[in-house]
């Protein structure tokens, strides 16, 4: 599933990429990844008591964490640009609800196809970007251990994603130069059911209320000129 995604973001961005493209960059970003789950029904899990202690959570949250980034775009005019981005933030996993259970680790990889639109002259030495980008988010498989002290693993699953970003680019007289940015990317993850909606022509249908988790990264970095 995420391969086919990744592959599908990636085509998307050749697609888009004419012959005349006029150059190239690569930057490498790090930060701080500001991060959150979803909500689901109570859960009752002992937690390490000696005798009838059990705590309720009703979510699971990655806990804010590190986070790094690099990212290829093809110029295919003095402002648009088309590439690809991968992301990292190894989290852990934590559920909530009564109190705060640290489960075990957990690493969140992105992967989008991006487009960038860059303000101002190709050669200015301080450019404001925005950028957009489809693709998929992996949340990792997460190893713990029981209250028995036996091993367990909840297993990783990917989910399409998309990803929203803007920031500075400042450049001197070399071909490299600093930026600084923010970036938010929620993906998909489930949906409640909300209750109906009734159509007076089609009938009525039941409705779900989508929940997201979302990451809010913000960082800085290096960008290299071609």
């Amino acid at each position: 599933m995420l391969k086919r995604i990744s592959l599908i973001a990636f085509m998307v961005m050749l697609a888009a990429m004419p012959a005349f493209a006029q150059k190239a960059e690569v930057g490498v970003t790090f930060g701080w990844s500001l991060n959150d789950g979803v909500s689901g029904g109570d859960q009752r899990i002992p937690i390490g008591c000696v005798s009838n202690c059990l705590g309720v959570f009703n979510r699971l949250d990655p806990k804010d964490a590190f986070a790094w980034a690099i990212d290829v775009g093809f110029f295919v005019s003095p402002n648009a640009e088309v590439g690809f981005l991968y992301s990292q933030s190894p989290s852990t996993l934590q559920a909530g609800g009564t109190s705060t259970l640290d489960i075990g680790n957990m690493l969140i990889q992105n992967y989008h196809g991006t487009f960038t639109y860059n303000f101002g002259e190709h050669d200015a030495a301080v450019r404001p970007y925005v950028l957009v980008g489809l693709g998929a988010t992996n949340f990792g498989s997460t190893d713990f251990t029981r209250q028995n002290g036996a091993p367990g693993t909840i297993s990783g699953v990917s989910r399409f994603s998309t990803t929203w970003g803007a920031g500075v680019k400042l450049y001197g007289a070399s071909k490299v130069g600093a930026r600084v940015g923010v970036r938010v990317t929620p993906a998909y993850i489930k949906s409640d059911a909300a209750g109906y909606w009734c159509d007076p022509y089609w009938g009525c249908y039941l409705v779900g209320d989508a929940q997201y988790a979302n990451q809010f990264e913000f960082g800085g970095g290096i960008t290299f000129r071609f």
